[in-house]
């Protein structure tokens, strides 16, 4: 499976709602990131809690963003970063 995005790139995470599970936590939807790595193809959440057998694979990132752009009253220092892994399908070019 190729990869859309390589480490390195912004990246945006999609706001959009999903009515059923997924594995995006609200605090990070709507925020830009750096790629810090590939981790490459996974079942889809969304298809695996339903015991989908057939379900698809997407790539998954790591996605590096900065703590102060989450939550702009951080009391960190500037450069406290956020690691999340993201399956392709909920992120666009930044």
């Amino acid at each position: 499976m190729s990869a859309r995005f390589q480490a390195g790139e912004r990246v945006r995470i999609d706001t959009r709602a999903e009515p059923r599970h997924h594995r995006v936590p609200s605090f990070v939807k709507g925020h830009a990131g750096i790629v810090e790595r590939v981790c490459g193809a996974n079942p889809l959440p969304e298809q695996v809690a339903y015991a989908d057998p057939d379900g698809e694979t997407r790539t998954v990132y790591r996605v590096r963003l900065n703590q102060r752009d989450l939550w702009p009253d951080y009391g960190g220092a500037a450069n406290d970063t956020l690691e999340i892994e993201i399956f392709e399908h909920w992120l666009k070019e930044a």
